[in-house]
């Protein structure tokens, strides 16, 4: 439900705080509701979540939001775009106070040719997330949505945070209404 990665933000901690004046790895806040990455916008920078939570979601082209995953502390982001070269294939946006470790495309990419400690991170990550999905698809076709609506609201409690019904819906893949009738049934 949450996504983290500790060794990718212990690897990002100690390429911050080695660097010799050279600040290829920044520190950059965003606000709760302020969007990160804007789906089909050019990439800017690589970034990795420091603290905070996120929202990573597809608009449709019928204007429909569709939320992937809710990420945290140790989630890269921008990373398949820079190495596809391709526009950002989400959107992602804070749903709470986020500060994230930042780094150059270029700066990047010279750590992928000559890291392969971040080459090993990035390999996990990657299998982590095919997993992750294959996961998530089998569990919404084994479990109610009650019971992923269940499992939300105590997210975010123990994060303590707030999800909008709209995001709450997004994720789900139902209606703003059906998921007030989860709720009401819920109660």
């Amino acid at each position: 439900m949450l996504r983290t990665n500790q060794a990718f933000l212990s690897y990002f901690e100690e390429l911050y705080h080695k660097q010799e004046g050279r600040e290829e790895v920044g520190l950059k806040s965003f606000s709760r509701d302020e969007n990160i990455l804007v789906q089909d916008q050019p990439l800017s920078k690589v970034m990795l979540i420091k603290e905070g939570i996120v929202k990573c979601y597809f608009t449709e082209e019928n204007g429909k939001e569709y939320i992937v995953e809710f990420l945290g502390n140790g989630e890269i982001l921008g990373e398949v775009e820079l190495i596809k070269n391709i526009s950002c294939l989400c959107g992602v946006k804070a749903i709470s106070e986020v500060i994230v470790y930042e780094t150059s495309i270029s700066s990047f990419k010279s750590l992928i040719k000559n890291d392969l400690s971040l080459n090993h991170l990035l390999l996990d990550s990657f299998a982590e997330r095919i997993i992750n999905t294959s996961s998530r698809a089998s569990y919404q076709q084994l479990y109610t949505v009650e019971h992923t609506v269940t499992q939300l609201m105590n997210m975010q409690s123990e994060q303590g945070i707030q999800i909008s019904k709209e995001d709450m819906a997004a994720y789900l893949g139902i209606t703003v209404r059906s998921l007030n009738r989860i709720l009401k049934g819920l109660k």
